[in-house]
């Protein structure tokens, strides 16, 4: 029997909202082996007016429940090598200051031998290499991005994309190729296909 564990999400209004209709879907369901995991994907609505506010995402994570679909060869694969010292220092420029990204004592107190690359970096990186292989270079195909972190990753790491195209959904996940483990997993919906040149 699946055993599920969930999350518990909290939300906080500053000020009265309209009276709201939601539409609850289901947006994904995925093998992890000995585990699964299901999305369902909340509208929510004005109700006297029907437009759309928010989106929300939830997943909830199901032990016991994977090993239901067969792995298939990804579709399309880039590699990427972190630089080494600059990466996470550059990446700095963005706004985030986090010294675990580049103070070692910080890094180690955390438990990490060194200071690790930030999550968005990361899956820069992956969409990068979408934008390559799926889009032929061209970003604005690019409708939405959804990504989830999994382990850390280390300046100077090789990261490896791959891919499977879904219609319009590229399904992905970038491993790190030096220590072979899955640090990212997530999709990127396009707006349409690139033409061929």
């Amino acid at each position: 029997m699946a055993e599920s564990s969930g999350f518990d999400p909290q939300l906080a209004l500053s000020h009265k909202f309209p009276e709201l209709h939601n539409k609850v879907s289901l947006a994904g369901l995925h093998d992890k082996g000995k585990a699964a995991i299901i999305e369902f994907e909340t509208k929510s609505y004005e109700k006297e007016s029907g437009e759309l506010l928010c989106m929300n995402r939830t997943t909830v994570f199901l032990r016991g429940a994977g090993g239901f679909s067969k792995s298939s060869q990804p579709y399309s694969y880039s590699n990427y090598q972190t630089d080494k010292a600059s990466a996470a220092l550059l990446y700095r420029l963005s706004g985030d200051y986090n010294p675990l990204h580049s103070d070692p004592m910080v890094a180690k107190i955390a438990g990490f031998s060194r200071p690790i690359l930030h999550g968005l970096c990361a899956l820069g990186f992956a969409v990068r290499a979408i934008i390559k292989c799926i889009c032929k270079g061209d970003p604005n195909l690019i409708k939405s991005i959804t990504g989830r972190f999994l382990l850390h990753v280390y300046p100077g790491e090789t990261l490896v994309t791959e891919m499977w195209l879904d219609d319009l959904r590229v399904v992905y996940q970038a491993k790190v190729k030096e220590r072979n483990q899955t640090v990212l997993s997530g999709y990127v919906d396009i707006h349409r296909l690139a033409s061929s040149p």
